[in-house]
């Protein structure tokens, strides 16, 4: 089963003190990186959303945005009234500076940055962990739901892509022995054409020798079959149940090397097309991968 590193899932929930909102938002990174958001009063609890995030998820930079309304006392914050005098004192030296009225009231003062301040203990009660850990478990189980959505139709997309790979590999290998005919038969011609106004005649061994050195030069049996064994990794992969981005990139980088190879050793049109269409199919692969867990 794939997973997405690209997800997004939120949850709320209360007791008889907090109310809590969870969202957790996900793009793709190589690694697992978790940044937390919320207020500074509970930024102890970092530590343990890290905690529970790293037992669900392997990769990606995932933010962790928590809202928390404490119910308990209803005044939410209180104005720092030095905080407002100091901006007002400022406002009206700048206002007689620039020869103009000062603001008639204070209400635009209420939302510059120290005026209000949470009335948040220092510290989070213990006690309102448990709430916490199930809003935040809540809210992973949405995106991890959205996450294998998204996977199947990455897994769908991936699965397509490689069938196209096999398709034309399975042609290449019909295609490969016309090439040492073909080259015979060019080669033969050639040579009776420069030969016909001369009594030389080439030796037919010679002809065998020269067609043996150029099938062993274009010989692509071993890179097909590697490229048979990692399509079949590669598809283990996508159906099995760990994650797997890590190997479906590196398989991903082997198939294209294997595929350059056939195309430089095969000296064929139409398998010349057939490699285009594979490095093709494989890029979009790989930048599907990027996004998988």
């Amino acid at each position: 089963m794939l997973l997405s590193m690209t997800g997004h899932g939120d949850a709320s929930g209360q007791n008889e003190r907090v109310s809590v909102t969870a969202e957790i938002r996900s793009v793709n990174n190589r690694h697992l990186k978790v940044s937390v958001r919320c207020q500074d009063a509970f930024l102890a609890l970092e530590s343990n959303i890290e905690r529970l995030i790293r037992k669900n998820v392997a990769r990606g930079t995932l933010t962790v945005s928590l809202r928390v309304r404490q119910l308990a006392d209803q005044r939410a914050a209180t104005i720092d009234q030095l905080a407002v005098q100091q901006y007002w004192t400022q406002l009206t030296d700048i206002a007689a500076e620039l020869k103009t009225d000062p603001p008639k009231d204070l209400s635009p003062l209420l939302s510059l940055p120290g005026i209000l301040k949470d009335n948040y203990e220092k510290s989070v009660d213990e006690g309102d962990w448990p709430l916490f850990e199930e809003v935040i478990l809540a809210a992973l189980k949405q995106f991890q739901d959205f996450r294998i959505q998204e996977g199947e139709s990455m897994g769908d997309e991936l699965n397509s892509l490689s069938s196209k790979i096999e398709e034309n590999l399975d042609a290449i290998e019909k295609i490969a022995p016309q090439v040492i005919v073909d080259y015979r038969d060019r080669l033969k011609n050639r040579v009776n054409e420069l030969l016909q106004s001369t009594s030389v005649k080439v030796d037919d061994n010679d002809l065998l020798r020269e067609t043996s050195l150029f099938a062993d030069r274009c010989d692509i049996t071993e890179e097909v079959t590697r490229l048979r064994s990692h399509l079949q990794q590669y598809r283990s992969l996508l159906d099995g149940n760990e994650a797997a981005g890590r190997k479906l990139e590196f398989l991903g980088q082997e198939m294209f090397r294997e595929v350059n190879t056939i195309g430089s050793k095969a000296n064929h049109i139409e398998i010349a097309h057939r490699v285009v269409d594979m490095k093709a199919a494989i890029e979009k692969m790989r930048e599907m991968i990027q996004n998988i867990e």
